[in-house]
């Protein structure tokens, strides 16, 4: 498998949940509207689809969605485009709903509720170097569940010496690795796709059957802030490192 380095200038930022793990947190906002260490957490977000050089970002809307647009109104770095769903379209179908808007090239997405710190590069940039356009439809960045703040599960992928990913086996002498949300998509994944609300998982499993989901393991920090006390715990940790407010 040979890469081709690709520089993509369209990312999408998952932000329509309803927020329900994070109540009462989210009972008058919406969960990327959270603030952890001095910044939202679509800031967060933004903040590292900017510093990779992405020029246009897309953003779904449900849940108290005003507020959230209202909130990115005047960012221009990126520039900022709005995808409202009534009724709310599932990972899957947001992002296919959005598909004009993105355009025609490999695209970034990135959960609103997963805040991560680039390592020696920045995140994005690596899944853009590993891309590999005749080989690929998708690439995930993986992160080592034992170093992942926020998250207990056993994980989600095993990735083979060349990035190919399989799902999670029970199987001690194959390592599994949690999914951040944090991926690089090409829109034909989206072909022959559902329609309507569904999983992203479930193209996942098509290009999984196919050989073309392949995955990086991050060399940063990543956070999942899925409740009020992992919200509480991440600002804890930033704030003693370094990264509250101006990061």
């Amino acid at each position: 498998m040979k890469p081709h380095a690709i520089e993509p200038m369209s990312a999408m930022v998952l932000a329509a949940g309803l927020g329900l793990r994070m109540r009462p947190l989210t009972d008058h906002q919406p969960k990327p509207m959270i603030d952890v260490a001095g910044r939202a957490l679509i800031d967060w977000a933004l903040a590292r689809i900017a510093d990779a050089g992405v020029d246009n970002a897309v953003v779904n809307l449900h849940y108290l969605g005003d507020q959230i647009q209202a909130h990115l109104k005047n960012r221009t770095q990126p520039s900022i485009s709005f995808s409202p769903e009534d009724p709310v379209l599932e990972t899957g179908g947001g992002i296919e709903q959005a598909l004009a808007q993105l355009g025609p090239a490999p695209f970034f997405v990135c959960n609103s509720d997963g805040l991560w710190l680039d390592g020696e590069q920045n995140a994005l940039t690596r899944l853009a170097s590993l891309w590999d356009d005749d080989a690929m439809d998708g690439v995930l960045l993986l992160h080592d569940p034992n170093r992942a703040m926020g998250y207990d599960g056993p994980g989600d992928f095993c990735i083979a010496s060349d990035g190919a990913l399989t799902r999670r086996v029970d199987d001690p002498e194959n390592k599994a690795y949690v999914f951040t949300g944090v991926q690089l998509l090409h829109p034909r994944l989206f072909t022959g796709a559902p329609g309507g609300a569904y999983s992203l998982n479930v193209l996942y499993d098509r290009a999984l059957s196919a050989g073309r989901l392949y995955g990086l393991v991050h060399d940063g920090a990543w956070f999942h802030v899925g409740t009020p006390q992992a919200r509480d715990d991440t600002e804890a940790w930033l704030i003693k490192h370094g990264h509250g407010l101006q990061a």
